[in-house]
């Protein structure tokens, strides 16, 4: 874990010592939302239908910091008489890097930093009714690409890697201001 907070660290240093080189050409903020699924890879549960909020700021045109909330819609399996309804919330915090393609309006885009996910699971069978909450925090991250369609306005398609047994994947739009 001190060895993923280091890394983190590091690039923030880096993009704050790289806005000031190049602050007339970027200094913006975004706010943009997603959809998507969650992958969730646990034996009996399906995949979650994923909605969420973002809200970044680019230092430069390639280096910027980004903050997501993501949540899932609420499913229900049924476990050998056992009624289990589970769903998902996801927090994080992330640096980004943007390579754009030369000549085009198109982007790819790398995440790093720290996500939580929080899982809500309520079981109910044979007059007996079971709740539990649990969350993870550690290491996250993603990849994607992404398309302007105009100066303020972008679309992306992303995987990412939020836990152990949890991916997402999404596109999303965002507005930048």
């Amino acid at each position: 874990m001190i060895s993923s907070q280091k890394a983190l660290l590091a690039l923030v240093v880096g993009c704050s010592m790289s806005a000031g080189a190049q602050a007339a050409v970027a200094n913006q903020p975004y706010i943009g939302a997603k959809v998507g699924q969650f992958l969730v890879d646990a034996d009996g549960f399906d995949d979650l239908t994923a909605y969420g909020l973002y809200a970044g700021y680019n230092f430069t045109p390639e280096f910027g910091m980004e903050v997501e909330y993501v949540g899932s819609s609420e499913e229900s399996i049924n476990l050998s008489g056992v009624n289990v309804d589970y769903d998902l919330k996801t927090y994080g915090i992330y640096g980004t890097y943007r390579y754009a393609f030369p000549d085009t309006a198109l982007y790819a885009k790398g995440k790093l930093g720290f996500a939580k996910a929080e899982t809500d699971v309520e079981a109910s069978g044979f007059g007996v009714r079971y709740t539990e909450s649990g969350s993870d925090t550690g290491l996250a991250g993603g990849i994607g690409l992404g398309y302007s369609v105009s100066p303020n306005v972008a679309i992306e398609g992303e995987y990412a890697i939020i836990a152990e047994d949890v991916d997402l994947l999404t596109i999303g739009a965002n507005f930048k201001f």
